[in-house]
């Protein structure tokens, strides 16, 4: 079984949040199980310093007005995946963001780069270039490859079968009509049952409409999209796809996420064994400028500071959140507003209070393992992950039951300790008392050391890797295809690719 995988992002290639995660952890899950995959994304210049053995394979015929754009090959570091990367110095190499420039504006050709990107798949698809490898499934990412079903669905004879997945119905990729000639979209398609969306051109609507299958990142969350209120716009869309639309949870790469084995912290520990959490919570502490103290509960924030990751929510509860004596740690990104708030409560809870703007991985490692509590709230969440790491890690989530974060938490109720099933707490309100509810109540149980250690003991044993959901996928593809699932004989790594070097091409 060939699978032609396409994203904007994956970790440690490039990243801004969990799509890039899924990006590294399903593809290489599959390749273990014998999937010969191939994983497609943008050439952004990280992305050259991170991949093994690049080398350039094939040099792409103009498209969309583009002429500069070769393919470079690679393996993603330390596994035997292998990674095609689209270099076109004119769409993505340059300074900023993936999406944005350095002053968090949108990059105003945003339209016609991922657009780039989801022809390039679709040549490649085709075999359309100079790669002699055609899939027999090609799985598009999120509205950047959201045009790759459409366009493959306007391809004449024999082509791949399509899926599609959508890891944030909020993210949609609209744009403004006037695109259309530079994105290759044929007018016939800008219709309201193509890629009209409101006057607008959106690359989500045209993968949930082309798409063969289409996927989301967690059973909860596909039967809430399908709601007016959780599918901003494109519920009617998921409810005409019904039969052909689904949610697999998403699982974590316990090789990169195992306090075990775990090369950021420092001092690794197990379950069995768990007394190098003390220590990575007194260095916690120590890097962050916090008072030195294992008996103070930390509670961790890493993630977006946005308003669905509910910041604002956890602004309010801060006040409240030193007065019971604890350390609040923060770490991530977003709205400015929210940056610029919590930025002015630490300075007035510098006892009490970290908080670091911007993402850093080892950072958020070290959060995980140093923590006893972990807040992952949302007023919507797809799948979530970082819950699903602190379980792993043994601290103890604090989620709102929506989403993936009602698949994969347990709340910590009378029955459930007694029961020995909990691991975690949850609530349903918005409100900030929701909030400080369930967070009094996890307060309440870490000064039950016994009980505590119960529910970490339980929160460790829980299995999301990707093995169960990676299989689920494998499934869905056979389904979509037609083909059995036979494990594939990759032992000549590249043997695919033509033997041209550089140099050849450049000729």
């Amino acid at each position: 079984m060939r699978v032609l995988f396409v994203t904007a992002e994956a970790y440690p290639l490039a990243k801004t949040g969990g799509l890039a995660d899924v990006s590294r952890a399903l593809p290489i899950a599959l390749v273990r199980r014998g999937v010969d995959v191939r994983l497609l994304m943008p050439g952004y210049p990280r992305a050259y310093t991170r991949i093994e053995k690049p080398r350039i394979v094939a040099k792409l015929d103009p498209i969309l007005g583009i002429a500069d754009a070769t393919l470079v090959a690679g393996t993603f570091p330390d596994t035997d995946l292998p990674v095609w990367l689209i270099d076109s110095p004119t769409l993505f190499r340059r300074e900023g963001g993936l999406y944005q420039d350095e002053a968090g504006r949108d990059w105003p050709d945003n339209a016609l780069r991922f657009a780039f990107l989801s022809h390039v798949a679709a040549k490649l698809a085709m075999q359309q270039t100079r790669i002699n490898w055609k899939p027999d499934v090609v799985h598009a990412n999120d509205w950047h490859a959201g045009l790759l079903p459409l366009l493959l669905s306007l391809e004449k004879g024999p082509r791949p079968s399509t899926v599609f997945t959508t890891h944030n119905m909020a993210f949609q990729g609209n744009f403004t009509s006037e695109v259309l000639p530079s994105i290759g979209i044929p007018d016939h398609c800008h219709t309201t049952d193509g890629t009209e969306f409101y006057g607008q051109v959106s690359f989500l609507k045209a993968g949930l409409s082309y798409g063969d299958r289409v996927t989301t990142v967690s059973p909860t969350y596909a039967r809430e999209i399908l709601t007016p209120d959780f599918g901003c716009g494109l519920d009617g869309v998921l409810r005409h796809r019904d039969k052909e639309f689904s949610g697999i949870l998403n699982g974590i790469d316990d090789t990169l996420w195992d306090p075990e084995t775990d090369i950021h912290l420092p001092q690794t520990y197990r379950a069995s064994d768990i007394s190098g959490k003390r220590t990575c919570k007194i260095a916690l502490q120590h890097e962050l400028g916090l008072p030195l103290n294992a008996d103070t509960p930390v509670i961790g924030f890493v993630s977006r500071l946005t308003h669905q990751k509910m910041a604002d929510t956890i602004l309010a509860a801060v006040r409240w959140i030193a007065e019971q004596d604890a350390q609040l740690v923060v770490v991530g990104e977003g709205e400015p507003a929210i940056e610029a708030a919590m930025s002015e409560i630490q300075a007035q809870y510098a006892d009490r209070v970290s908080v670091t703007i911007g993402y850093d991985e080892p950072l958020a490692h070290r959060l995980q393992a140093g923590s006893d509590i972990l807040l992952a709230p949302a007023r919507f969440e797809p799948c979530g992950l970082t819950q699903l790491y602190a379980l792993r890690y043994g601290t103890l989530p604090v989620v709102r039951r929506t989403g993936g974060l009602a698949d994969t938490v347990i709340d910590a109720d009378a029955q459930a300790i007694a029961d020995r099933t909990a691991t975690g707490f949850v609530f349903d309100d918005t409100s900030v008392q929701g909030l400080i509810s369930a967070l009094g109540r996890a307060l309440a149980l870490y000064r039950e050391p016994l009980t505590w250690r119960r529910l970490q003991l339980h929160a460790m044993a829980q299995d999301f890797s990707w093995d169960a959901s990676a299989a689920k996928y494998i499934d869905l593809y056979s389904e979509v295809s037609g083909i059995p699932y036979t494990p594939a004989d990759r032992t000549v790594q590249g043997k695919d690719e033509i033997p041209e070097t550089a140099r050849q091409i450049a000729r």
